[in-house]
């Protein structure tokens, strides 16, 4: 699907979308499913949503092996792209500059990317100069897909 949107999900999207399904995230994550749109990760995404979930297991109900199973479908369903190095002076959270870098990785692939997905505010502060939306922006935009 030539005009099908290419999109990098950051870790807080694809951990509301398993946790909450019925969420703008979780419906972002249908949407990929469905093949409605593609999806961008980075192994470092993947690692930090491995990471995460655990500590939210009160919200998605996942044994260990769940999780483990989880990421390994993502791995498998997404483009895995290894994050550009870069170094943004004007990112608030350096935490983030592997996020930002699939992003501009994602960007020179042969297809492109059109967003970021994203609710961390440091990230969306950089929305300006990068493609970077929320959830919420990137689901009115284009929701009905």
């Amino acid at each position: 699907m030539a005009n099908t949107l290419r999109v990098v999900l950051d870790t807080n999207v694809l951990l509301s979308g398993v946790a909450y399904p019925g969420s703008i995230p979780g419906k972002i994550m249908a949407a990929w499913r469905h093949g409605s749109v593609e999806v961008l990760l980075s192994f470092f995404i993947l690692d930090e949503l491995r990471r995460v979930l655990p500590r939210l297991a009160n919200r998605h109900g996942l044994s260990a092996a769940e999780i483990d199973d989880l990421i390994d479908i993502l791995a498998i369903q997404a483009e895995l792209i290894e994050p550009s190095a870069m170094n943004d002076d004007q990112l608030r959270d350096m935490n983030d500059q592997p996020v930002l870098g699939t992003l501009l990785a994602a960007q020179q692939t042969e297809a492109g990317a059109d967003y970021l997905v994203t609710g961390d505010k440091d990230l969306l502060a950089l929305a300006e100069r990068f493609s970077i939306v929320t959830p919420a922006t990137f689901w009115s935009l284009h929701g009905g897909l």
